[in-house]
């Protein structure tokens, strides 16, 4: 027998195959004309992202889709293996450029925009090249005014790609934001496995999400959660069926049904008028990426301070690792403790409206140089170890992500920026939180911070985790601490995932490039902000007068833009991570 990429054991005759199930041999013909599902048992195997669009899409309607030029390996990294091999051999074995295929056909003769997810393809890990994908899909959808299905399978944001992989969420988040704004149908059929960063952006963002019999959907996955919480998860915990009684999926759609279902909802979906596949196009410039826009001008640009001593981005000698502890420090000054010492007349507020309040994020308005400002931000609680606990180390649960969402709708509101101050690990990784709706709440607010309507500032404080951050970073400008790292996932959590060891985390460190000087030459922070000698936690009213003296010139340059260069400028900022200068550069031109 033959295990093959796709779950199935191939039978020594080899006309038969196995069900990856039931382990019910199952006769090779009859498997492929039932699209793959198990006559017995029901299992729907993995398909690649080419069977997909050929069980979808109508004979003889498909147009692929491509991107521009994308940055392939932008850190140049290397862990047991350096990832341009590994990126070269999953290449070879699949076939495919990236883990995204692209294209515009019809289902049942209704027009459709289609990017499906290959898992094949480094667990089809969200890097560049397929949030570029993602993105020319739905800037397509916005072209023709075509309703864009979305089919994923992946096991989240690509480590070796760095903290421009996390980038992607943003980007495509945003993306999908302009198709709410311009009415445009959006759906998503979820396959086995979607989790992480795919499940936290545009897998959940859709108005209509459909998942297959049994395929599995979160944040964090079941190994993530077990080793957070030391105990087995329930049987069924993030399944098809579990998502639906918890009312995070609309319908469950077996594979049969598919490209009907699929039908109904197109027939809904496309505007009178709407052009059809062929009429794609019109505006062929319209999403060509833009370059971000210079560094800020302030107290530490381009890595230097404003007394004009080097800013290096972590502890003389460049050690990652010891950057990285210096970053999650316990008595680094927290948000409450800026918020004394940033604002005047400083008001919490509290509660997501819905039912809880999570003391991981808090916000308030106070006043910023006499100017009334919304600061909302992690809150690990400091070097007290009950307080910390209380505050869950600064992992947001859902609850944390609302409320952060819903005082950011007050601030649009009223018309007052938006400053946020990041230092988590992450999002919290337990068994309530993927309940309640962890990765839908994080996509959630990425979708609604690229189109607030109101100034977005940024800093990060200490540490930046993975998504967890990103849902508070989706910013026009974002400036970091002299000692402060940002990144796709831990280096603990990369060691043990790419080294099989955790003990690797200061290699991972290393080959992550999280300090700032390296987030500054990657165009993810605009400007590094200086701390006291040792850190902010020396002297954390210094690095709050420092952080003072930083903020106030970068949101009177962001109140001084109109409404629409403000949301323009922040698109092109997230468009262009990931896109090749030569991209950029004729997006520019034209």
């Amino acid at each position: 027998m033959i295990e093959t990429d796709l779950g199935l054991t191939v039978h020594a005759r080899p006309d038969w195959v196995k069900c990856g199930r039931c382990a019910e041999l199952v006769y090779g013909k009859r498997f492929t004309r039932d699209l793959r599902v198990c006559p017995d048992c029901g299992d729907h195997a993995r398909l690649t992202a080419r069977q997909r669009l050929d069980q979808l899409l109508d004979p003889g309607s498909e147009t692929p889709l491509t991107a521009g030029p994308n940055l392939h390996d932008p850190l140049g990294f290397v862990d047991s293996r350096p990832y341009a091999e590994r990126l070269a051999e999953a290449r070879a074995a699949t076939g495919m450029d990236e883990a995204v295929l692209g294209a515009r056909g019809t289902i049942r003769d209704r027009p459709v925009v289609v990017a499906a997810m290959d898992f094949r393809f480094l667990g089809g890990s969200l890097g560049c090249a397929e949030g570029a994908l993602v993105t020319e899909a739905a800037n397509e959808s916005l072209r023709t005014r075509t309703p864009l299905l979305l089919v994923t399978a992946s096991g989240g944001a690509r480590m070796q790609e760095g903290v421009l992989s996390l980038m992607q969420m943003a980007k495509t988040a945003h993306a999908l934001a302009k198709l709410d704004e311009a009415g445009v149908l959006v759906l998503s059929l979820i396959t086995d496995p979607t989790y992480g960063g795919v499940a936290a952006s545009f897998a959940t963002l859709a108005d209509v999400i459909l998942i297959e019999p049994g395929a599995r959907l979160g944040f964090a996955g079941p190994r993530v959660i077990e080793h957070t919480i030391g105990e087995r998860l329930p049987t069924g915990f993030q399944t098809a069926e579990f998502l639906l009684e918890h009312g995070m999926v609309d319908a469950i759609a077996p594979r049969p049904a598919l490209r009907a279902t699929i039908r109904h909802f197109l027939d809904l979906g496309e505007p009178r008028g709407a052009h059809r596949p062929e009429q794609a196009r019109t505006d062929p410039g319209a999403a060509t990426p833009a370059p971000p826009g210079p560094a800020v001008n302030g107290p530490a640009v381009n890595g230097t301070a404003a007394n004009g001593t080097a800013v290096n981005g972590g502890p003389d000698g460049g050690d990652q690792w010891e950057a990285v502890r210096l970053a999650r420090h316990p008595a680094r000054p927290t948000t409450l403790d800026y918020a004394g010492r940033l604002l005047d007349d400083f008001h919490e507020l509290h509660g997501d409206r819905i039912g809880a309040d999570c003391p991981a994020v808090v916000g308030g308005i106070g006043r910023l140089d006499g100017l009334p400002v919304m600061l909302i931000g992690h809150q690990k609680g400091g070097d007290n170890l009950a307080e910390r606990q209380h505050r869950k180390f600064g992992m947001a649960t859902p609850a944390g992500f609302r409320k952060a969402a819903r005082l950011m709708r007050l601030a649009a509101k009223l018309g007052l920026p938006v400053i946020t101050l990041v230092d988590t690990p992450g999002a919290n990784p337990g068994p309530d939180a993927e309940r309640d709706g962890q990765a839908v709440a994080i996509a959630e607010n990425l979708r609604l911070m690229a189109r607030l309507s109101t100034p977005i500032v940024t800093v990060i404080t200490g540490e930046g985790g993975s998504g967890g951050a990103l849902a508070l970073a989706v910013a026009d400008r974002v400036l970091i601490g002299e000692h402060g790292v940002y990144s796709v996932i831990s280096p603990e959590g990369c060691a043990a995932i790419l080294w099989k060891d955790s003990a690797a985390a200061p290699a991972a460190a290393a080959a992550l490039r999280m300090r700032p000087r390296e987030l500054l030459r990657l165009g993810v922070v605009d400007r590094i902000v200086p701390e006291p000698p040792g850190g902010a936690h020396t002297d954390p009213g210094k690095a709050a007068a420092l952080l003072r003296a930083a903020l106030i010139p970068v949101v009177a340059e962001l109140r001084a833009l109109d409404k629409p260069r403000l949301l323009r400028e922040r698109g092109d900022r997230f468009r262009s991570f990931g896109v090749a200068p030569d991209a950029r550069a004729e997006g520019s031109a034209s």
